[in-house]
């Protein structure tokens, strides 16, 4: 089993947990602020289950019909996830509206704070690992999933917060609105992840940073070639597609042509993991002296 894969499992273990712990805090309570932050767990929930479907069709070798792989299944993952916080976000707007109208008294904050807290602190702590694993194995569902749960940290902040200045205050009313200003927040983070995934189902090319570092590796271990051109780069998933053209003397042989394509791809893939790279080879005449990687 991969390391995406053990990862992914691990967010459905913890996302049920802290669903359990937020679902008991708002039974607790009664609270609507606690509600809402229990719904969007239940998204986060819902959310590693697809994430989890995504990596695995993610993983699958290239067949007949997918003959460049199955890695955009990941980014249907987070489209999928940026949906359901919105839709999570509508329905915490409804109950927050009908808080509004009727404010009530809550059972047991502290005691349902203590254990929204603890759910929290899980969250906190699983959020700070799964983006960085997710960067690491350069999953988009897990830095997807793992950006929302930092939202879910601090909105529960929030909801703790509003539901203390509720117990202090007497303003009971401040708990609905408090579910209000979360239902929002959600949506933000939704559209966020909706636009970021949606990027690479258009095939975006690669940071800035990391194509100068294809440039620099192009012009170090392209030796005996006169140039290279059209540099076009994409990603899906955990893959990274780069494709250029290579001028070389007309006088070169096929064989000596191979070599350096060859030394090619193996340095820009020790730059990049998981790269796929396409070289189309050309002879001198069509070199273009414009907009190209200059060649030691």
């Amino acid at each position: 089993m991969s390391a995406t894969m053990k990862t992914a499992i691990g967010s459905l273990v913890v996302g049920g947990v802290v669903l359990a712990l937020k679902t008991l805090a708002w039974w607790m309570t009664g609270s609507v602020a606690l509600l809402s932050d229990a719904l969007e767990s239940t998204v986060n929930l819902a959310t590693a289950v697809a994430a989890l479907v995504a990596i695995g069709v993610a993983a699958q070798p290239a067949d007949a019909n997918h003959p460049f792989g199955h890695h955009k299944a990941e980014f249907f993952s987070a489209v999928l996830e940026g949906v359901m916080i919105i839709v999570a976000a509508i329905f915490i707007l409804r109950e927050a509206w009908h808080g509004f109208q009727a404010p009530r008294v809550l059972d047991a904050p502290v005691e349902g704070l203590l254990v929204n807290g603890a759910a929290t602190c899980l969250n906190a702590v699983w959020a700070f690992a799964l983006v960085r694993q997710g960067r690491k194995l350069r999953s988009p569902a897990l830095v997807a999933d793992g950006k929302h749960l930092w939202t879910d940290v601090f909105t529960s902040a929030g909801v703790a917060l509003g539901v203390l200045l509720a117990i202090s205050t007497g303003w009971w009313i401040l708990d609905p609105v408090m579910a209000g200003l979360v239902a929002v927040n959600i949506l933000w983070s939704g559209s966020r992840v909706v636009k970021e995934s949606l990027s690479g189902l258009m095939d975006e090319a690669v940071p800035d940073k990391i194509l100068e570092h294809i440039r620099d590796v192009i012009s170090a271990e392209a030796s005996g070639a006169v140039e290279a051109h059209d540099l076009r780069t994409r990603h899906a998933g955990s893959a990274t597609f780069v494709e250029f053209h290579l001028v070389v003397p007309g006088t070169m042989t096929v064989f000596d042509a191979h070599e350096i394509c060859d030394r090619l791809e193996t340095a820009i893939g020790k730059v990049i993991p998981d790269t796929r790279v396409t070289i189309h080879v050309e002879p001198e005449h069509k070199s273009k002296h414009s907009g190209i990687v200059v060649l030691s």
